[in-house]
C-alpha cells in the first residue's frame, strides 16, 4: 500500500459485513441483552404496540464502524510487513479488541454498574466486528 492510499472498497465491504454481524449477535441474543439491561419487551414497543426502530442509533452505528474500519485499514498496513493478510487482519482486529475496545468496555459498565452478562454480549459484539473487519480487510485491502 502506498503512503496514503486506501482501499475504499475493503473499507465499506468491511463496515457493511460488521453491520449485518451485529443486527444478526443482538438478533440472535436479543432477550438476553434486554435482560441485561433490565429492559422487558414493552420497553421496545412504541404507544401503539409496534416495534421501535432505533434508526438513530443505527446510523451512529454503521458510520462508526465505518470510521473502525477505515482505522483498522490503516493500522493494519503498518503492521503488516508481509502485507495485508487475513492472519495479519485477525490478529490486529483481535489486538486493537484486546487493548482498546474491550478495556474501555469493561470500565464503562464497571461504572454503570451494568450486568457482567451486557459486557459478555456487547464485548463479543466489537469482538466480532473486528475480527470479521480483519478478514475482509486482510482479504480485499
Amino acid at each position: 500500500m502506498a503512503a496514503g492510499s486506501f482501499s475504499y472498497f475493503a473499507i465499506f465491504c468491511a463496515a457493511i459485513a460488521s453491520f449485518v454481524f451485529g443486527a444478526a449477535w443482538y438478533g440472535i441474543l436479543s432477550k438476553q441483552w434486554m435482560a441485561a439491561q433490565g429492559w422487558t419487551q414493552a420497553d421496545m414497543l412504541d404507544a401503539s404496540g409496534k416495534p421501535k426502530v432505533p434508526v438513530v442509533p443505527m446510523v451512529i452505528s454503521f458510520v462508526a464502524e465505518l470510521i473502525m474500519a477505515l482505522v483498522l485499514y490503516g493500522v493494519l498496513a503498518h503492521v503488516a510487513k508481509s502485507g495485508m493478510n487475513v492472519r495479519a487482519g485477525l490478529f490486529t482486529g483481535f489486538v486493537c479488541w484486546f487493548g482498546f475496545v474491550i478495556t474501555t468496555l469493561v470500565t464503562n459498565h464497571a461504572y454503570g454498574r451494568a450486568k457482567a452478562a451486557l459486557t459478555v454480549i456487547d464485548g463479543g459484539h466489537w469482538l466480532g466486528v473486528l475480527l470479521l473487519q480483519g478478514v475482509v480487510l486482510g482479504l480485499l485491502g
